[in-house]
């Protein structure tokens, strides 16, 4: 090239300003996101490298008839990355540390093919490589280290329409597709896709389905938060005497099926029985006692000289200990000898603080929605099937994927659900881990990719939330030491907790058109990128911004389509209006409703 076309005229620290005087001179074509090279005075081996940001056009024709017209030229604006030395055959590449160069400089041009591919790759082994996306600029596949890529969480965020879920499922579909060596079968990856749509059962045929008709969760994992989210209402002025009751009963029922345990509490992860706990709320709300001796409970059928049509024949009742009462509570609901004479007194919740608690706990457990929950398989079901069902063992048939379909999960229990299952595997994680010799890596390393992170996981202080935020922020602040990672999913980044965005180190940017949303993503991106950010609300479908610790430089990136397809979200309405009237089956609809 010749150099008197190409002028260095602005320098700063961190960016420097190109103008290309005859622009009819280059055959080549300068893009944004496109990277070029401007070498360093008298060294033919070494060269700053840039991102081309912006650029603009420099018109110095002053527009009077007397003078001759000059041809505007062109200033690109460049955002400098680092240095590329190409002394010994394959180009090294280096973050930072960029000699500025001066003017007059020879040789600055778009880096080649090889040059781009030795800069990608540097510092990389061929096993760490991982493949999903080209440079838009040029037809040119690029890796991401891999392991830096799964082993530090990553966020993925874009509007609908900006090809969010193909590219979840091309990442996920190549990570299970890679193996080292030569072998049959799956390779060891386990990845928990916590699916709220039903959108990627089509993109992985082979994966492990979960859903409200076959998932089994023990309810008897759930920590004190969680109980108390699911059972007490926040509104009703007796919450803390329900929260009391709740308390002391649950860990009476844990001592009664772990007698041979010494030290038991609320948050105790021990078996115990929500139909004998809801037995037991309800005869203390229902219970009656003897006047003149409180530790004496008139149930019917066992107080002395009962007679049903003379209430004044009762002289005694039951005579229990409190402990044995609670456990006589546990095995039934008792009918009291009502309150009509003086030999017989209400018991101390007779005034309906417990109302409201005992059905709504016994509404949940007659909910058929909340089978998975409160059904005898998840009474009975052991710590390890339930881990199993997770990370692909389910019934002894493995898959390196497991879908858990949230769709058919009432909405009043969906936090509390994905807070279980996040917590049972980063527990597991945990003891896993210590199970280790010193030195000794995890064998399972666990991804868990959370779409529509921002249902679940908001940037609220809402008590119904309180669950799942805290078990995936924890996840988000310890899980990487103990080989459990996070993928975040989004269109609406600017809602999801910081705390859990803060801690990604890799970023997929996609199309954002909220410029709430747009301004969040450029805070928390790690990388300075200038005005690369502001490309983002005119991105195409599929087009990304790619950055982070596992990438060598911030790129504009084009995903590779994923093959299978995740199912469409998006209906041809108008294609549909044009066709013929349909009728519908309402039976059909109001049978899947109620069920």
């Amino acid at each position: 090239m010749d150099s008197n076309n190409f002028k260095i005229i602005n320098v700063s620290s961190t960016s420097l300003s190109i103008e290309i005087v005859d622009p009819t001179q280059f055959d080549d074509q300068f893009n944004l996101g496109s990277y070029i090279k401007i070498p360093y005075k008298n060294n033919d081996t070494k060269f700053v490298v840039g991102i081309i940001e912006n650029y603009r056009i420099k018109d110095e024709d002053n527009g009077d008839d007397e003078t001759d017209s000059t041809p505007p030229s062109f200033v690109l604006e460049v955002k400098l990355t680092g240095t590329i030395d190409t002394e010994g055959g394959a180009p090294i590449f280096e973050r930072g540390g960029h000699g500025i160069p001066l003017p007059p400089n020879n040789g600055i041009a778009l880096l080649t093919e090889e040059e781009l591919n030795g800069i990608f790759t540097t510092k990389m082994s061929e096993n760490e490589r991982f493949y999903f996306s080209e440079l838009t600029t040029k037809e040119i596949r690029i890796p991401v280290n891999g392991n830096k890529f799964f082993n530090k969480h990553f966020a993925i965020v874009g509007s609908t329409g900006s090809g969010k879920s193909h590219t979840v499922a091309k990442v996920i579909q190549e990570a299970v597709s890679q193996k080292n060596g030569q072998y049959d079968g799956l390779n060891n990856s386990h990845i928990v896709i916590f699916d709220i749509h039903g959108e990627y059962e089509q993109a992985f045929p082979d994966a492990q389905i979960l859903n409200a008709s076959n998932l089994s969760l023990p309810y008897w994992m759930l920590n004190g938060d969680e109980l108390e989210q699911l059972f007490l209402d926040t509104g009703d002025r007796n919450n803390y005497n329900q929260s009391s009751v709740l308390r002391k009963i649950i860990t009476e029922n844990k001592k009664k099926h772990n007698s041979g345990i010494d030290k038991i509490h609320f948050d105790s992860p021990l078996k115990f029985d929500i139909t004998e706990v809801y037995n037991c709320l309800y005869n203390v709300q229902t219970e009656s006692i003897n006047s003149k001796a409180s530790n004496r409970y008139m149930v019917v059928g066992e107080c002395e000289g009962y007679n049903a049509g003379d209430s004044t024949t009762i002289e005694s009742g039951l005579e229990l200990t409190q402990e044995a009462r609670i456990l006589k509570y546990f095995e039934s609901k008792l009918e009291f000898y009502p309150n009509k004479n003086q030999s017989v007194a209400n018991g101390v919740y007779a005034d309906g603080t417990l109302d409201k608690f005992v059905e709504r706990l016994e509404n949940k457990l007659q909910n058929l929605r909340l089978e998975f929950l409160f059904g005898n398989q998840s009474r009975d079901i052991s710590f390890e099937d339930t881990v199993k069902q997770f990370i692909g063992f389910r019934d002894d048939n493995k898959a390196n994927v497991t879908i858990i379909n949230l769709g058919g999960i009432p909405f009043e229990v969906l936090s509390i659900t994905v807070s279980l299952i996040s917590r049972i595997l980063f527990d597991f994680g945990f003891f896993f881990n210590k199970t280790l010799q010193q030195g000794e890596k995890t064998k399972t390393p666990i991804l868990l990719l959370y779409e529509e992170a921002h249902i679940y996981v908001p940037k609220s202080d809402l008590l119904k939330y309180k669950a799942s935020k805290l078990a995936i922020e924890r996840i988000a602040k310890e899980g990487r030491k103990y080989g459990v990672t996070l993928g975040i999913v989004s269109q609406r980044p600017s809602e999801i907790s910081e705390t859990i965005f803060s801690q990604c180190n890799n970023f997929i940017a996609m199309r954002l058109t909220n410029p709430e949303d747009q301004n969040y993503v450029k805070r928390l991106l790690p990388d300075t990128l200038g005005n690369l950010t502001e490309t983002l609300p005119t991105l195409q479908s599929g087009e990304a911004l790619l950055i982070g610790e596992s990438i060598v430089l911030p790129s504009l990136v084009k995903i590779e389509r994923c093959d299978p397809e995740p199912k469409s979200s998006d209906i041809e309405y108008f294609e549909i209006w044009k066709e013929q009237w349909k009728n519908v089956n309402f039976e059909n609809i109001l049978n899947e409703w109620k069920n």
